[in-house]
């Protein structure tokens, strides 16, 4: 028996069952914002920066996108401030869209950074623990939770405080779901997306692995269309 593995496998289930309207209307967002000159910006503090890096600058990924980087690696996502003060040095744009990813959602950063970008125009994607978030109080004196901010939200389903399994004789459960669940999530609305650009007849600008023959000579000349976008905070 491989326990996470079983774990993974029933999520994956929820997911599709639960999520798939959200995810197709993520996808169409998406869509619309590359087909209108727009790119992808993600953010996640600490852990759920593995989340962002995974619509961000990969093979097979879009290249006008790219991760809102935390200096100090999300050491003060509890502090007010911060958000606020980081969306300073962030070109975002009406026609971006943010996907903003925190299992809690309750920490003032990523709240200042949702209601900075809210305050532009920009569309915003939130995948989150829905049901823990909920049960959950902001840190922020903004007085919100990020699922608020969404105009998709993306439930990850996980448990509260993600440590999904039991080990006999141990008294904490281990082995969090948020990451893996982020990532199906993530990775199908970026299919989806790509797939509705092709279907309207415009040629989305994906990145091939770097480590294909003629893999580089490729990304860098669809990158330097989006290079004042996408190399520059």
């Amino acid at each position: 028996m491989l326990e996470f593995f079983d774990e993974v496998s029933r999520l994956a289930q929820v997911l599709e069952k639960d999520e798939s309207d959200h995810i197709h209307q993520a996808a169409q967002i998406v869509a619309k914002s590359i087909m209108s000159g727009g790119i992808t910006q993600a953010f996640g503090s600490g852990h759920s920066y593995a989340a962002a890096i995974e619509v961000s600058g990969r093979a097979g990924g879009l290249i006008p996108s790219k991760i809102i980087q935390d200096p100090a690696g999300g050491y003060y996502e509890t502090c007010e401030g911060v958000g606020k003060h980081l969306m300073h040095r962030v070109d975002l744009k009406k026609n971006d869209v943010l996907f903003l990813i925190s299992n809690s959602g309750r920490n003032p950063e990523i709240l200042e950074i949702a209601d900075e970008a809210k305050k532009i125009g920009t569309s915003i994607i939130v995948v989150t623990a829905l049901k823990s978030s909920k049960m959950s109080t902001s840190r922020s004196s903004l007085g919100t939770l990020l699922y608020q901010y969404g105009d998709v939200v993306l439930d990850n389903h996980s448990k509260f405080g993600d440590a999904a399994l039991n080990v006999p004789g141990f008294d904490s459960k281990v082995c969090g779901t948020s990451t893996v669940s982020a990532t199906l999530l993530l990775q199908q609305v970026i299919f989806e997306a790509i797939k509705l650009m092709v279907k309207k007849g415009f040629n989305p600008p994906v990145y091939k692995s770097a480590n294909i023959d003629g893999g580089p000579e490729y990304n860098e000349n669809l990158e330097n269309k989006y290079a004042d976008r996408i190399f520059h905070s």
